[in-house]
């Protein structure tokens, strides 16, 4: 078919388009923009690997990477949205939105979890520690996801391919109750992250929270709107639009109020209140020359009960006389 503004192209393919009706266009661009600033941040985690001197911070780079490469798909997957809805966006759509959030949150939690650590003192965890969290985490919804289009594409492929929008709503928001749960124990393990003694990592906290709050007010805003707020206003044809709006603006929210943060605070240098002095893993500087101060004293101590014990030499006031280096 032609259009004015498309020529000849698949009237599925319209909204990405269509001068009259902007949003898609917006959107797409705004996706577009995003996708080039992730792969630039991917790049630049690559570079910074070896410009970073601290372990503990060193392995959180797997997390980075998941997280980036999962907000890179939250943004070609507002590409699905402006497509309008087929046979193929469909389980495209199904599939990969619970999946991709999954692993976004997963990644928010399992750096939660370590920050726990942290902030109180604790040797963190190992980046194949952190890799293992990420994928048990984000693997549930993938396993969900499977089973419900297994289920659906095998023994009800007539029903699923033409459900209505009240039922294809329902059943989209039903299949991300796990990611929801993720969001909020996100949420609640990193309020625990203000806990800890060691202000630099509450830094990072801080970071995890006020993403998965915008998260939550956008989700919350969104799902309203698609089962509630779309049908009471009669505007169905609004269903597409909200969520390639969630998309993009969670998309951002991740980059602009947890990622480029991170990333900044990467190559700090180490600072003497980061750690405890008990550990090794940290200071090692600091703790040698704390051993080195108390095998002296012990050496000074061991010397003097000595002579004490002696009786052939008597007692003297040179012989309490601290020694000199």
């Amino acid at each position: 078919m032609y259009h004015k503004s498309c020529g000849s192209i698949a009237a599925d393919y319209y909204l990405l388009c269509d001068m009259e009706k902007a949003w898609g266009i917006v959107l797409e661009s705004l996706a577009a923009a995003g996708i080039l600033i992730t792969i630039f941040l991917i790049c630049s985690l690559f570079f910074l690997i070896c410009k970073i001197q601290d372990n503990s911070k060193r392995h959180m780079v797997s997390i980075y990477f998941f997280f980036l490469l999962g907000t890179l798909g939250i943004f070609g997957l507002t590409f699905a949205f402006i497509i309008r809805l087929n046979d193929r966006t469909r389980p495209t759509r199904f599939f990969l939105f619970g999946v991709i959030f999954a692993l976004c949150f997963s990644c928010l939690l399992t750096h939660a979890c370590n920050l726990n650590k942290l902030v109180r003192g604790r040797k963190p965890f190992s980046w194949l520690v952190l890799l293992l969290l990420i994928v048990s985490f984000a693997l549930v919804q993938v396993v969900i996801n499977i089973e419900y289009l297994v289920t659906m594409l095998v023994n009800q492929k007539d029903i699923f391919l033409n459900m209505s929008p009240e039922n294809t709503n329902k059943d989209f928001v039903m299949l991300l109750i796990y990611v929801l749960f993720l969001m909020a124990l996100t949420f609640l393990v990193s309020m625990f992250t203000f806990c800890g003694s060691y202000k630099s990592w509450k830094r990072h906290g801080a970071h995890i929270f006020v993403t998965i709050l915008f998260s939550i007010a956008i989700w919350v805003v969104w799902i309203t709107m698609l089962t509630k707020g779309n049908t009471v206003l009669k505007k169905r044809s609004w269903d597409d639009p909200v969520v390639a709006i969630a998309l993009v603006s969670n998309g951002w929210i991740f980059l602009i109020m947890y990622i480029v943060p991170e990333i900044c605070f990467l190559t700090a240098p180490l600072k003497l209140g980061d750690y405890p002095p008990e550990n090794d893993f940290c200071q090692p500087k600091f703790i040698k020359q704390t051993i080195g101060v108390d095998n002296r004293a012990y050496t000074q101590d061991e010397i003097v009960q000595g002579m004490m014990n002696d009786s052939t030499v008597p007692p003297t006031l040179s012989t309490y006389a601290p020694l000199t280096s």
